[in-house]
C-alpha cells in the first residue's frame, strides 16, 4: 500500500496538501480520527465513503472552514494559512433561475473578484482571462448563455472554470457526477483527467459512484467509522481493508470492469451504508 504517513504512491512530486494526523470532534463526538494522506501535483484523487462518514468534515478542514481538533493540514509543505488560493472548490449544486441574467461568463469572472466590494472595472487582461478558462474547459461556445439554462454537465464546465481562473494548485470537487447523464458525466471525467495532465493540478473528488471515475483516479481515500485507508483502488478496495474499516465482513467482487461491494447478510444498518459509499460500485 502507499506510505502510509502520506498516503502519496512512490515515485510522486512534492505534495500539494498533506493530511498529518488530523482529528475531528464534534458536539462531543469523535468524527475523524488519525487522518493521514497527501495529493502530489496533477494526481486524481477519490474521496469514497457513506453519508456521515467523514467526507464533508475533511472538505472544510482542507478548505479551512473547520479547525482540527488535532493534527495539522499542510499546503506545499507550509502550514495552511486562513486564507489560501492555492486550494479551489466546486459544490455540488448551484441553484439558479433560468431567467436569472448571469451568463457563464460572468460566474467565471466572479472567480477573480467576487470576494472584492464594489463592481469590477471591465478590463481586455479580465476578458482575456475568462475566455481563456473557458476555453479551457471546452465551455467558451456557451460562454454568454444564461447560466440557469445550462445542462448539469454545462454548469460543472463553468463552475470548474470559475475555480480554475484563481490558479490553485488543488481542487476540491463535490459529487461532480451526481444527477449527470452518462454523456455529461464522462465529459466531466475527461476535463478532469485532461487538467490535472495539462494544467499539473491535483484534484480531490468526493463520490457516490466509483465506477465512471476508475479510469482517472489515480488512488482513493476510503472513509468509514472516522478512519481513512488511502492507496491505489487495488490497494484500498479490497474485502481485508474494508472489513478492517467497517469492523466486519465485507466482499469485493470485480466484474466487468467495476467494483461491487457488499456486506455480510443480517448486518441490514451497514448494507445501508454501504450502499451510500460507492453507490453504483456497490451490489448488496
Amino acid at each position: 500500500m502507499a506510505d502510509p504517513a502520506s498516503g502519496m504512491m512512490a515515485g510522486a512530486g512534492p505534495p500539494v496538501l498533506e493530511l498529518d494526523g488530523i482529528g475531528v470532534w464534534l458536539s462531543g463526538r469523535e468524527v475523524l480520527r488519525d487522518v493521514r494522506f497527501g495529493i502530489g501535483p496533477g494526481e486524481v484523487v477519490g474521496l469514497i465513503g457513506a453519508n456521515g462518514a467523514g467526507k464533508t468534515t475533511i472538505f472544510r478542514v482542507v478548505l479551512g472552514l473547520l479547525s482540527p481538533t488535532s493534527g495539522r493540514v499542510l499546503i506545499a509543505g507550509q502550514p495552511r494559512p486562513r486564507r489560501n488560493r492555492s486550494v479551489g472548490y466546486v459544490p455540488q449544486k448551484i441553484a439558479l433561475d433560468p431567467e436569472m441574467p448571469l451568463r457563464s461568463r460572468d460566474l467565471v469572472a466572479l472567480g477573480l473578484d467576487g470576494h472584492r466590494l464594489g463592481v469590477p472595472l471591465p478590463s481586455r487582461r479580465r476578458r482575456e482571462l475568462v475566455d481563456e478558462m473557458l476555453q479551457a474547459v471546452g465551455a467558451a461556445h456557451f460562454a454568454d448563455a444564461r447560466v440557469g439554462s445550462l445542462s448539469g454537465g454545462e454548469q460543472q464546465r463553468v463552475m470548474i472554470a470559475h475555480a480554475l481562473i484563481s490558479r490553485p494548485k488543488l481542487l476540491l470537487l463535490d459529487e461532480p457526477l451526481a444527477n449527470l447523464d452518462l454523456r455529461s458525466e464522462q465529459e466531466v471525467v475527461d476535463l478532469v483527467a485532461r487538467i490535472a495532465k495539462d494544467q499539473g493540478l491535483a484534484f480531490l473528488i468526493s463520490a457516490h459512484d466509483l465506477n465512471p471515475l476508475l479510469p482517472v483516479v489515480d488512488r482513493v481515500v476510503y472513509v468509514a467509522h472516522g478512519h481513512v485507508a488511502s492507496g491505489t483502488t487495488d490497494e484500498v478496495v479490497t474485502s481485508s481493508v474494508l472489513t478492517e474499516l467497517y469492523g466486519h465482513h465485507v466482499d469485493v467482487i470485480r466484474l466487468h470492469g467495476r467494483i461491487l461491494v457488499a456486506a455480510s447478510p443480517g448486518l441490514s444498518a451497514e448494507r445501508g451504508k454501504l450502499e451510500d459509499s460507492i453507490d453504483g460500485a456497490t451490489a448488496v
